[in-house]
């Protein structure tokens, strides 16, 4: 039998009160004169003409690139790459489809400097393949394991100098085990309702963008499946 995980409802901070903004229509902008450079067939991508590593750590490396963009302005851009990650929206749906139980981990993160509500996810070894890091990363964090997986999307968190792909998978069919997260992770994790991490979502208490992204766009899909 696979081990079960107590399922909790979490408790979500109160709604904020939005303002009312007014707003007008910004003015068209000028027309540009500055001279352009023809690119030629490389037009839709930037040629690059140098690229300089100003630093390199375990995670991620910075470069500093000089190019000209597909529209031929000479540029200068910082550029953090990364070799991409997974995000699992794994899920229990053997007694209700319509409202699967969710795997939901909490745990600090010092960029935010506050604990979030997160869906599992990792970054993914040199050369490895996304679903099996995907494997890896949920049975790594949670000790759960899946029957059966499938893309759902794939998109860049912050592509003004963030080179990351995230991509989100699908996993039913769960089965328990035990967790083995890594040194440095310290994650409490539980099964939540889909509708209950909707409700978290409206009230603002779900503050980390790929669980927005993926929640949303499942909840999304389920929704139009129904209406056909």
């Amino acid at each position: 039998m696979p081990k079960k995980v107590k399922a909790t409802e979490v408790a979500a901070p109160a709604k904020l009160n939005a303002a009312k903004v007014k707003t007008k229509k910004s003015p068209k902008p000028k027309a540009k004169t500055e001279p352009r450079v023809k690119v030629g067939k490389e037009a839709g991508t930037a040629r690059v003409l140098s690229s300089e590593v100003v630093y390199q750590g375990p995670l991620f490396r910075v470069l500093h690139d000089k190019l000209i963009e597909p529209d031929g302005r000479h540029n200068e851009r910082d550029v953090i790459r990364h070799h991409g990650s997974v995000v699992i929206l794994a899920m229990d749906n053997a007694k209700n489809k319509k409202d699967p139980w969710i795997v939901m981990e909490r745990q600090y993160r010092h960029a935010a400097q506050q604990y979030l509500w997160e869906l599992p996810a990792g970054k993914l070894d040199p050369g490895e393949a996304p679903l099996a890091g995907a494997q890896r990363e949920l049975e790594e964090e949670t000790g759960y394991r899946a029957i059966q997986w499938k893309p759902m999307v794939e998109y860049y968190a912050s592509p003004g100098f963030l080179g990351e792909s995230m991509k989100v998978f699908i996993a039913e069919g769960l089965m328990a085990g035990d967790a083995h997260p890594e040194e440095d992770e310290h994650i409490d994790f539980r099964l939540v309702k889909l509708s209950e991490i909707l409700k978290m979502i409206d009230k603002g208490a779900i503050m980390d963008g790929k669980t927005l992204t993926a929640v949303l766009l499942y909840a999304r899909k389920q929704a139009i499946k129904r209406k056909k």
